[in-house]
């Protein structure tokens, strides 16, 4: 692999790990080369760097690989951290996310892939949303008024969710998150990091991340 100026982000519009990682790479105003991948034609260069193949994948300077979603929000936010997503955090939440949420969500969203009831699964998705709702009834974010690492790796879990079956979900009993969830996706971090490009291919001109602040001032 060759040595890059600036980091490059291996990405997937709508993965929820991949949004993910760009919120933290965008609020901490981290530049970086966006690499949107097409998932069925994973690009040898990402498949050089993380042999996994899955996104999102972040090169830095030196051919140094982060991975994993989490580790690429951290370190971006170590190395700039703006609105203090790092103060509010709760790693057992989002553990709780990308574990039993998760597995839930996948055969609710995808019940042919694993021969399943949607429905069980949609239920089991649900428990973890109201324990959600009743953590934002509190203060608003899921660590206190302002929000913080917890929401951003966990949001767009919930948008992915609440998009399989909208009329069903609006039914729910769940206010706080409902209006938690309107407020992200109708904010600038997630209008800017939701920007569509086309997919990469080698030789391409690169294509920044798009920076937030310049956005706003635009």
């Amino acid at each position: 692999m060759a040595p890059h100026a600036d980091p490059v982000l291996y990405s997937f519009r709508r993965c929820p790990y991949a949004m993910r990682a760009r919120l933290a790479l965008t609020v901490s105003g981290t530049r970086c080369e966006l690499r949107e991948v097409t998932l069925r034609a994973k690009p040898a260069a990402m498949l050089a760097a993380s042999p996994k193949g899955t996104v999102p994948v972040l090169v830095l300077p030196g051919d140094v690989v982060i991975d994993e979603s989490l580790d690429i929000m951290r370190w971006a936010l170590a190395a700039c951290d703006p609105e203090e997503w790092l103060k509010r955090d709760d790693p057992a939440l989002i553990a709780e996310n990308d574990g039993a949420f998760k597995y839930a969500l996948d055969r609710y969203k995808y019940p042919e892939r694993y021969a399943v009831d949607p429905r069980e699964y949609r239920q089991q998705g649900l428990a973890f949303l109201r324990h959600i709702d009743l953590r934002l009834a509190k203060g608003g974010q899921l660590c206190g008024p302002v929000g913080g690492l917890p929401d951003a790796a966990i949001v767009p879990f919930v948008r992915q969710f609440a998009a399989v079956d909208r009329l069903w979900f609006d039914l729910q009993p769940l206010p706080h998150l409902r209006a938690w969830l309107s407020g992200y996706l109708a904010s600038d971090l997630f209008e800017t990091i939701m920007i569509r490009t086309s997919a990469w291919t080698p030789g391409d001109l690169p294509v920044l991340l798009p920076n937030l602040r310049e956005r706003s001032r635009s």
